[in-house]
């Protein structure tokens, strides 16, 4: 006998607000928060990319522009239990980039809200100095589980230890903003965040006090944004993405502070404004911010068309 699978598709909606990058959520009844989710029904949906769409407006009341597939997440027991035997879901994920909408009365209607994607996963954030829990919780805990099995690959191709210095700069090895899934796939295979207990997994149920290591989200829906923020992080730096988050007229500053945001950790800002000037993304619009308060600010617009002159138009800042 065949089992059934049903396909869904789950979008991660970012915006920046000021300096602060932001998720969109939805609840459905008092559980916790979840990505904007819907159902593909071939007999009603053209493409997977409209379904998705459809989902988030109904969900969120938001139309949203840019939209990229990431992946597929179909793993027996994503739905929080392995032994799950209702219908598989496999879902689609995608990185949808967007602006916050002027009316929040629209996202509230429907129940929905952009909140701070670091209060998900604080860990990444260092921008104003290296986060505390990584010393005070995650270093710790991940020693003593690498320490268990020093040697053992428990089916990865790397050993505990090797994954946990590529992953979380041990032995000072450099921390590397990109590899957000990695990092939180080696939490969870340590049990060490919430989802793998709710999931059972025999390493969270033999902690006998789990860190609080930010806040849970339904199924596996953290594990799919920690995949399109490492997406992002990465094509920020060879696809000017990056503007499809800004408003059409910006400062120079607006623009370090959102690649900041989204990158985790601050900039120089010369070498910033020399690298944004020598890839010809932007163009003065002749106007100034008076808004500031300061020395009025030039005002810039993405150029357009760098994107057919060059094959790989980003911001190759390079990695922490």
């Amino acid at each position: 006998m065949k089992e059934a699978v049903g396909i869904g598709l789950s979008a991660a909606v970012v915006a920046v607000q000021g300096s602060a990058p932001e998720i969109l959520v939805a609840r459905f009844g008092d559980g916790p928060p979840t990505l904007p989710a819907g159902a593909f029904e071939p007999r009603r949906d053209r493409t997977l990319e409209i379904a998705l769409r459809a989902s988030i407006a109904d969900q969120t009341g938001l139309d949203v522009g840019y939209v990229e597939q990431l992946y597929t997440f179909g793993d027996r027991g994503r739905a929080a239990t392995p032994e799950d035997t209702g219908l598989h879901i496999v879902s689609i994920g995608y990185l949808a980039l967007t602006r916050r909408p002027r009316d929040a009365a629209v996202l509230s209607a429907a129940g929905a809200a952009f909140r701070p994607w670091y209060g998900f996963f604080p860990w990444e954030d260092w921008r104003r100095r290296r986060p505390e829990v990584l010393d005070q919780a995650i270093l710790p805990a991940i020693a003593r589980w690498a320490a268990e099995a020093p040697e053992a690959a428990t089916g990865r191709v790397l050993p505990r230890l090797a994954r946990a210095r590529a992953c979380f700069g041990f032995d000072g090895a450099p921390w590397d903003e990109e590899k957000v899934l990695e990092r939180y796939e080696l939490l969870y295979e340590a049990g060490l965040v919430e989802e793998a207990l709710r999931d059972g997994r025999p390493a969270a149920l033999a902690i006998a006090s789990p860190p609080k290591l930010g806040e849970a989200m339904r199924d596996d829906h953290r594990r799919i944004l920690a995949t399109a923020m490492g997406r992002l992080r990465a094509k920020l730096k060879y696809r000017p993405v990056v503007f499809e988050l800004m408003p059409p007229r910006f400062t120079l500053t607006a623009l370090q502070q959102t690649v900041e945001a989204i990158a985790g950790r601050k900039l120089h800002k010369q070498n910033f404004r020399r690298l944004v000037e020598s890839a010809a993304l932007v163009e003065p619009t002749g106007a100034n911010e008076t808004a500031t308060g300061g020395r009025p600010a030039q005002l810039y617009r993405f150029r357009r068309e760098v994107v057919e002159e060059r094959p790989a138009p980003g911001l190759r800042f390079g990695r922490g």
